[in-house]
């Protein structure tokens, strides 16, 4: 759910200060509002928006309904963030990256406001329901670059190869330290791409091959930023990695982007929009040129559903998505983004979605599989996934009676951890700890949590 921090102040005192209202004023908007709406007439003195500010009122729901009205918000998305979370949705800080027309001039444009400081509002989201659904049709029929012949220095294919084998080590990167340094680096790379964009000459195939960088240095700052519990920042570099991939001409890369941005959308609790974006993905799948990409987006979906608790939908995705990856050529023939697609990461995805679906024996067994298969989950180079998955694992034992497999693995977890800067496996290791702890009574788990506090 969208949440506020307490040392930020009330999103309705943000609002009534955007739009230059007094809360005398701004209450007199809702209350005509409500009243158009045929709620009839709704009291707006100024001591009502100082109860729902600084005394923890909730509005009643015809007086939400009457706000989110006034703000273009979905009443969808009143219920999903709730009081005061769905005004964040109201805020237009993402206007640009929300509203910029899907053309190349338009993805310039975005490019450059996320290259900017980052607008680090933890923990909710940006896009609505609608959003997520115009960002989908607008991609299709996105506007690709075209050549950019009377400006600036002339860049040509060696400029963009070079971007691409710098972003190949930030994604490695990542792979090992996680996102704290990383999405620094990967702003960096999208700075110097947008400036190349905006203020070099380069031909058509030169500049998709710009925006297609762009378009993976914006993904990976997402990534970076979802890392670390920036829900809001992430959504804005998924949105403009998505325009950039059309920009691109490349379905392929915009399908990568969308299944990232499906990731995000099902562990904030929002299962059915990471589904829509997954769905728009798998449209047109013969417009995707990588069998991974294809594995992966089945992958993702099978964790949707698993959320969701609709487990046909689940095994059904997990089925396709290790049908897709035996269309699968070496990983050098594939996106050198999708090296760690392979068997061993499917069993870890079909392992996830047992345990969502309250089947902890299957998952272990998946679990199991993911390591021992030929083709294995790689702990070494996966560091920040392993520990994710180890707590699962944990987690699996734990459901099934097993508190020493678990302590034992929560151990492996804390071994793992070292050195790596991760939001999500803190968290996880929180999710762990809160689960053990109603073993606390047994000697070794209270050491445990005392030494892993």
């Amino acid at each position: 759910m969208i949440t506020a921090t307490a040392v930020q102040p009330h999103p309705l005192t943000t609002l009534m200060a955007r739009h230059g209202l007094t809360a005398a004023a701004y209450l007199k908007r809702v209350a005509d509002r409500h009243l158009a709406l045929g709620f009839g007439a709704m009291a707006h003195r100024k001591e009502k928006a100082t109860r729902w500010t600084r005394e923890g009122v909730t509005p009643e729901r015809t007086a939400l309904l009457a706000i989110a009205s006034l703000h273009g918000i979905d009443v969808a998305d009143v219920d999903r963030y709730g009081w005061p979370g769905f005004l964040l949705l109201a805020l237009d800080d993402d206007r640009t990256v929300l509203e910029s027309p899907w053309t190349a001039a338009g993805t310039v444009n975005t490019l450059t406001e996320v290259g900017g400081p980052v607008k680090d509002r933890r923990g909710f989201l940006i896009a609505s329901t609608s959003t997520l659904a115009a960002a989908l049709a607008q991609w299709v029929t996105a506007e690709p670059a075209l050549a950019i012949g009377d400006r600036g220095r002339r860049v040509g294919a060696e400029a963009a190869a070079l971007f691409d084998v710098r972003l190949d080590a930030l994604r490695h990167l990542d792979d090992s330290v996680g996102a704290g340094q990383v999405y620094d680096a990967a702003v960096l790379e999208l700075r110097l791409v947008t400036d190349l964009l905006k203020n070099a000459s380069y031909n058509e195939a030169t500049g998709q091959r710009l925006f297609a960088s762009a378009a993976e240095a914006s993904r990976l700052a997402g990534w970076c930023s979802y890392d670390e519990g920036r829900h809001a920042a992430a959504e804005r570099h998924f949105l403009v990695s998505l325009r950039a991939s059309g920009s691109a001409h490349d379905p392929t890369l915009g399908a990568v982007t969308l299944a990232f941005w499906a990731n995000l959308r099902y562990n904030a609790d929002d299962a059915r929009g990471a589904l829509n974006l997954l769905d728009g993905a798998l449209a047109d799948h013969r417009r995707i040129s990588s069998p991974r990409v294809r594995a992966m987006l089945h992958a993702r979906a099978a964790r949707a559903h698993s959320k969701a608790g609709e487990p046909l939908a689940a095994w059904r995705q997990v089925d396709d998505a290790f049908d897709a990856y035996g269309k699968a050529d070496i990983p050098e023939a594939d996106l050198a983004s999708m090296y760690w697609i392979n068997h061993g990461e499917l069993h870890q995805v079909a392992a996830s979605s047992a345990l969502s679906l309250g089947d902890p024996k299957r998952a272990l067994e998946n679990f199991r599989a993911a390591l021992t298969h030929e083709d294995p989950y790689d702990t070494d180079r996966e560091v920040r996934g392993a520990v994710i998955y180890q707590v699962r694992q944990a987690e699996a034992h734990l459901a099934l009676g097993d508190v020493d497999a678990a302590l034992d693995l929560g151990h492996q977890v804390i071994d793992t951890m070292g050195g790596v800067d991760s939001a999500r496996t803190t968290h996880t290791l929180e999710e762990l700890r809160a689960q053990l702890d109603g073993h606390r009574h047994i000697p070794a788990v209270a050491d445990f949590l005392d030494y892993a506090a």
